[in-house]
């Protein structure tokens, strides 16, 4: 499950998955997290009550069948979103399982914390020409989502005004600004215009934070200015 959001499913790419003997490492199981990211209402919105589920039949998940004779102690480790490998985390955890003991309902749970954060322009290694009368400044545009691919809104549940969004902007390896990206009216985009005064090699490292939550984002971008 996405911190602060919803579960990582067949629409983001899922969780792969990975469940070992402890003591041997041999894989027991493994395979991809597959359904959707879940009832907003039950996961997010609705006040939790003790017992009560917040997955139903729809919700991502991986299930695992281990013939086993005896308890065992198995790790268990999650990496999601799996096809957005510059986004993904890894979060593991131990639990002992019990012959003919079944682990049902929401099961086990794993938190990845993050957020999927796309810069879109400049692109990477874009060679950027200015001639005599343009105004020399580069629009830097990214687009954001929670790691479940949630959608980040103005006032929505996703509140934009929640998160900071900064980029530190290098030249040559030397930090030169630091500059916040505002939120647009497009959903999920972030924007700013970076002055560029010089020619040379750029580094773009793009950072989110949420101030309720305290997750955290990065993506890097390197281009060229002449």
């Amino acid at each position: 499950m996405a911190k602060d959001a919803k579960f990582i499913g067949t629409g983001i790419g899922g969780a792969y998955i990975i469940v070992k003997n402890h003591d041997t490492q041999e894989v027991l199981a493994k395979g991809y997290t597959a359904g959707t990211s879940g009832n907003t209402d039950l996961i997010v919105t609705k006040p939790k009550v003790r017992y009560e589920r917040i997955t139903d039949d729809k919700t991502a998940k991986f299930v695992a069948a281990l013939n086993i004779s005896e308890p065992l102690l198995v790790d268990i480790e999650a990496i999601a979103p799996f096809n957005r490998k510059s986004a993904a985390i890894k979060a593991t955890t131990q639990v002992w399982v019990i012959p003919n003991k079944d682990i049902l309902g929401d099961g086990i749970i794993l938190e990845i914390p993050g957020f999927i954060v796309d810069i879109l322009s400049p692109t990477a290694h874009e060679v950027i020409s200015f001639d005599s009368n343009q105004k020399k400044e580069v629009t830097l545009k990214v687009n954001m989502v929670m790691m479940c691919g949630c959608v980040i809104q103005n006032d929505g549940i996703w509140n934009a005004s929640n998160y900071d969004v900064d980029a530190i902007v290098r030249k040559e390896g030397v930090q030169i600004a630091k500059v916040k990206l505002l939120k647009t009216t497009e959903d999920n985009v972030f924007e700013v215009k970076i002055p560029m005064k010089e020619s040379g090699n750029y580094e773009l490292i793009v950072t989110a934070f949420d101030n309720k939550v305290y997750n955290t984002g990065v993506n890097k971008i390197n281009f060229v200015v002449k």
